[in-house]
């Protein structure tokens, strides 16, 4: 498969890089399609595909400083390896399948052949993951980028924890590509190109862009449409069930607790339970508030959110 520049990113503001993404599939959007993304939603990409919102960027501090960091992944990279990282700074654009495109953090001449350089930085707390592989949202982003190039290997360099490096070469996996480009097809001609708004799902990334998206409430009362009651049985009964099933978790947590009384550790078989004392400090709002109201309203916060409930 062989890619065309579909623009050079060199001197492209912000707001234009983030257009010409709504003109296909980028590599971070892969685990959004695939549903693994904790960070956004299927649905929130879709608005910004067909042009419902702008188009936006995570901004959270793990991007921000990604990006701030790249340089230094790609130097150190180069000093470890002795390899040479040459950036390209274009958005590329598959010939074959057009909605696939590719913005590489860089390329590197592996004896002759073209291979792609993927900078990352991690929490202290991915460690275990690059440790015993590649997260998954990775190797779909590079399987795409060598879908989109031709490219059969990739090496992916992290920065993890601000003080820990890893990297590693990625073999070009076609079974995983066809997977991919099958996926991507799907969503872009039935989802962007028809129209039609994927699935609702129950994803973390999904509900906190509802959350965010709607955090204002106007007060006022709507009709919802008939179909709606079918989701609305569905929720009650779903309540009910997990209201059943936490009941029945604590009645067996209250059976060992009744046999291990004050010890703080049992063995059953391969299992071992711990029942730990905890010590946690409260701070009493109520009595400040009445104690010393002044002091109460200088350093009281307020925070806004609003609750789903339904009777």
């Amino acid at each position: 498969m062989s890619a065309k520049v579909l623009i050079k990113t060199s001197d492209l503001s912000r707001a234009d890089w983030l257009r010409y993404r709504t003109m296909g599939i980028g590599g971070s959007d892969v685990s959004v399609i695939a549903g693994i993304n904790p960070y956004r939603s299927v649905y929130q990409i879709w608005l910004e595909k067909t042009g419902q919102i702008e188009p936006a960027e995570s901004d959270n501090e793990y991007t921000h400083f990604g990006t701030i960091l790249e340089p230094v992944v790609r130097k150190e990279f180069m000093a470890r390896t002795g390899l040479k990282v040459r950036q390209k700074h274009m958005l590329l654009q598959s010939v074959e399948h057009p909605f696939m495109l590719a913005n590489l953090d860089g390329v590197i001449n592996l004896y002759g052949e073209m291979c792609i350089f993927e900078a990352k930085t991690a929490s202290a707390y991915k460690l275990d993951d690059w440790q015993s592989g590649i997260p998954p949202e990775y190797m779909l982003q590079v399987q795409h980028y060598m879908a989109v190039t031709g490219a059969v290997k990739t090496y992916i360099a992290a920065l993890i924890g601000g003080n820990h490096f890893e990297y590693r070469l990625i073999e070009r996996d076609d079974e995983m590509i066809a997977k991919i480009i099958a996926m991507e097809k799907l969503f872009w001609e039935v989802n962007v190109l028809g129209g039609i708004a994927p699935e609702i799902d129950g994803t973390k990334a999904t509900t906190e862009f509802f959350n965010s998206k709607y955090s204002f409430s106007n007060g006022q009362t709507i009709d919802l449409p008939e179909d709606v009651i079918t989701d609305c049985e569905e929720y009650s009964r779903l309540s009910d069930e997990i209201s059943k099933l936490t009941a029945a978790k604590d009645a067996i947590s209250n059976r060992i607790k009744s046999l291990m009384q004050n010890n703080e550790t049992g063995v059953a078989g391969k299992y071992k339970i711990s029942w730990k004392q905890v010590i946690s400090s409260g701070f009493d709002k109520t009595r400040l508030k009445a104690d010393n109201p002044e002091l109460y309203k200088k350093y009281v916060t307020h925070s806004q959110y609003r609750r789903f409930s339904m009777s």
